[in-house]
């Protein structure tokens, strides 16, 4: 049975070449007549195996060596959540920069640990634009500014770093890691659940500036101390191995690819072929997202009629089109196109695009 283009948000695609590897390596793995998901993350092997990633991240990012590189368990969620405990004390305030659901979530989940203030929000518009670093009310002094430079549901992607002067900038990539060429010596953090861009689902990727770690003041139970995970090679605790193990493969391929150059170049003719399709429809298909910050990652889009939601996505599955339907937020569609996602599976849903509006429009 041939694989169907999957368009998932999340878990969602991996390269079939890394399935493949995993596939081979399931049963026996680097000569230890087990599985990786059977040994000790404390064996040679897999301490091994995790330094590799490591390694390969560092230099796909370009991550500088004052920066500590954590692989952590939790998800982008319960990163929200330990991030402001880590990074400031209950007295401090911390700016909040909102352009949908993700960044709401980040703010909600710091509240209960650190004083909030919302610099400066799209809500009011749909979250369809990015607010203008003109118009923001930063916080003088503040412990750090939050945003998330790809909202994966409302699909408003920034296509600029925002300067905050000496306040370090915390940034949730989940849904855009190593998808294009980052400055990492920008960000203060920056964090993301591997499930979208990196391997599957169960570890979360930090990179951290090491001066930020261990000032805070708080007495936290040694587990949420995230200085503890960086002088432990992430292994304070035991790792979600497989996971760990499947993201050093995706890495691998990410080098094979080109790297994060090769890979934006890609996602960026990959974005600009459906939108052209969305926009060209004459109104059939329709993008809401101002142009200047629609998401290459995330692309969601509404028909004219929502009585032909299900139609749309019953024939896409017939062709071998997966995962289209939009979050419930929202509703209609959305394609989610990350790095693993060919070129030939962005034209495949253009072709039935095309073909469905032909049938209906």
């Amino acid at each position: 049975m041939s694989r169907a283009f999957n368009f998932s948000a999340g878990p969602a695609a991996l390269p079939a070449a890394v399935l493949s590897r995993v596939q081979d390596e399931m049963l026996e793995w680097k000569g230890e007549r087990a599985s990786v998901m059977e040994v000790s993350h404390r064996g040679q092997a897999f301490i091994d195996c995790a330094a590799e990633a490591e390694r390969d991240l560092r230099e796909l990012m370009g991550v500088p060596d004052d920066y500590a590189v954590l692989f952590l368990q939790g998800g982008a969620t319960t990163l929200a959540a330990l991030l402001p405990l880590n990074l400031a004390g209950p007295d401090a305030t911390a700016d909040y920069v909102l352009t949908g659901h993700w960044g709401e979530k980040a703010l909600e989940n710091a509240k209960p640990s650190i004083r909030t203030n919302i610099a400066a929000s799209s809500k009011t518009g749909g979250y369809r634009s990015i607010t203008p670093p003109s118009e923001w009310q930063l916080t003088p002094g503040a412990a750090y500014v939050h945003y998330t430079p790809n909202e994966t549901i409302h699909g408003v992607e920034f296509g600029f770093i925002p300067d905050t002067g000496s306040t370090p900038l915390v940034a949730d990539f989940s849904s855009s890691l190593l998808s294009q060429p980052v400055d990492v010596s920008r960000f203060g953090v920056i964090y993301g659940g591997a499930q979208k861009n990196l391997g599957p689902a169960g570890i979360t990727i930090v990179i951290v500036r090491k001066d930020l770690l261990g000032r805070h003041g708080r007495n936290l139970p040694p587990i949420f101390e995230l200085v503890n995970q960086a002088s432990n090679d992430s292994m304070f605790n035991t790792p979600p191995t497989f996971s760990w193990y499947v993201v050093g493969l995706v890495l691998k391929w990410l080098k094979e690819q080109g790297g994060a150059v090769a890979i934006g170049e890609r996602n960026a003719r990959k974005s600009e072929l459906l939108y052209a399709s969305i926009d060209g429809s004459g109104g059939f298909y329709r993008n809401d997202v101002a142009v200047d910050c629609r998401s290459r990652m995330n692309v969601p889009f509404v028909l004219p009629d929502a009585a032909l939601d299900k139609p749309f996505l019953k024939g896409a599955e017939a062709a071998g089109l997966l995962g289209l339907k939009g979050h419930r937020a929202l509703g209609g569609m959305r394609a989610s196109i990350y790095n693993a996602m060919p070129i030939e599976g962005v034209q495949a849903l253009v072709d039935y695009m095309a073909d469905f509006k032909r049938q209906n429009g």
